[in-house]
């Protein structure tokens, strides 16, 4: 097992992906490829929804937060499994309506909703509006009354936790773009211009504190910190919160230095903390959503590349070269992510290397990562990063007008194309002049 166990070294020396030759793949299609595997993400979905109906009863609901990895067939696969879906744009929306996703299944997120998208989102059916701020709940009850229709919402609430996560990707924190901070007043203020606008019903309370966490003290903290605020809103409103959605943010393991972390005990130990606050302050338990996005697809994925020139700066370092990189993963860039690769092709000799691993495009800061242990490599070698179903595809970009490379779902030792690789023709399709 190399990090997650549907990686594997088979009798060639080659890595598998779900049991299929990394090296086959890559002739078969091409690189740069994303390949995911279906059935690691289809029992990560089980684990997590298995878990949350045990621990909160069977009315609770998994979204799958689908900003880390869209296409059409993964709303597919998140509807087979009985999930429902976050999205945050009317792009994510136009996605779940052409592959059929449940409408009444959909929450629809967002810091700055346009009329229109909040329009569509009305017209779709979406279960839920997650409502930000102030001047997006006016514009949602003038759209729902002019319809003549009860909208349900959810308000995204701030608790003010600092989870300890990169500063990018840290959203619970009260200086932060989304939602009402309860630590300022603003929070109640938008609970109650919320139960006084027409053609809106209030639901439910949203919160999320950022990810990649994986302790559970930021989660109980939240929690905590919610239904004292749901207690609140009891006492001055007179208005029982029915629903509680407590974001998602669990951890990953993208290296062997990441800790593991089981989202079964993780969900249990949340699900003990919660039922015991609100006991203590008095309020029935609510309906409770979970939103894991990273945590449902990151691990199911790699991407293979080819590899090109091999650099070696005496002194310095050497660089491993790839045929993809930053417009394909732009995380190290962003965030200085850690990966985990190695030569597919050579998956089972040691790594005696420490390298640079470049992209190929005319940038200094493409890269995927620094101080990388590796196989010795050589051009055409096929070169496997781990773990990057999540925030690559849904990231991807054409910078230096590069295609993106196809997604390729394997299953129960079959491969097919879920996502087409990008031709030149793509690029320039909306060129006018």
């Amino acid at each position: 097992m190399i990090i997650h166990e549907h990686f594997d070294i088979n009798e060639n020396g080659h890595l598998t992906i779900g049991g299929l030759d990394a090296v086959e793949l890559a002739e078969r299609f091409g690189t740069p490829a994303y390949i995911i595997d279906e059935n690691a993400i289809r029992a990560r979905c089980r684990e997590y929804l298995g878990a949350a109906r045990c621990e909160f009863g069977e009315d609770a609901l998994v979204l799958y937060a689908s900003k880390a990895l869209c296409f059409t067939g993964i709303y597919k696969l998140a509807a087979e499994e009985g999930l429902g879906i976050d999205c945050v744009s009317g792009g994510e929306l136009y996605t779940a309506k052409r592959a059929g996703f449940p409408a009444e299944r959909i929450y629809f997120h967002g810091n700055n909703k346009t009329d229109r998208d909040l329009s569509d989102a009305i017209d779709m059916g979406v279960g839920r509006i997650v409502v930000d701020n102030l001047d997006e709940l006016a514009a949602l009850s003038r759209e729902a009354s002019k319809r003549g229709i009860v909208q349900s919402i959810l308000l995204r609430i701030t608790p003010g936790i600092d989870p300890h996560t990169h500063k990018a990707i840290v959203t619970g924190n009260i200086d932060s773009k989304f939602g009402s901070a309860i630590a300022t007043g603003q929070a109640m203020e938008i609970v109650k211009a919320a139960l006084a606008s027409k053609g809106i019903d209030l639901a439910g309370l949203h919160c999320h504190i950022g990810s990649q966490i994986f302790d559970v003290d930021p989660f109980a903290d939240a929690a905590d910190i919610m239904i004292r605020f749901i207690a609140d809103i009891k006492r001055e409103c007179g208005y029982e919160i029915r629903e509680l959605n407590l974001g998602g943010g669990l951890g990953v393991r993208y290296t062997e230095y990441d800790r593991e972390i089981s989202y079964t005990d993780a969900i249990a130990d949340i699900a003990k903390i919660v039922r015991s606050f609100c006991v203590t302050h008095g309020i029935k338990m609510p309906k409770v959503l979970l939103e894991p996005g990273r945590s449902l697809v990151a691990a199911a994925g790699a991407t293979l590349y080819t590899v090109g020139s091999v650099k070696q700066i005496p002194g310095f370092r050497t660089y491993v070269s790839v045929d993809g990189g930053m417009p394909d993963n732009p995380r190290y860039a962003l965030y200085q992510s850690q990966y985990t690769a190695l030569i597919a092709n050579k998956a089972d000799k040691p790594k005696d290397l420490r390298v640079t691993l470049a992209g190929r495009c005319c940038e200094s800061g493409d890269l995927i990562g620094e101080n990388m242990e590796l196989q010795s490599a050589e051009r055409g070698d096929i070169l496997a990063v781990l773990v990057t179903g999540a925030y690559n595809y849904s990231m991807a970009s054409n910078y230096n007008r590069i295609p993106r490379p196809p997604v390729i779902m394997v299953k129960d030792g079959e491969a097919k194309v879920a996502v087409r690789r990008e031709t030149y023709e793509d690029i320039v399709k909306n060129d006018v002049l």
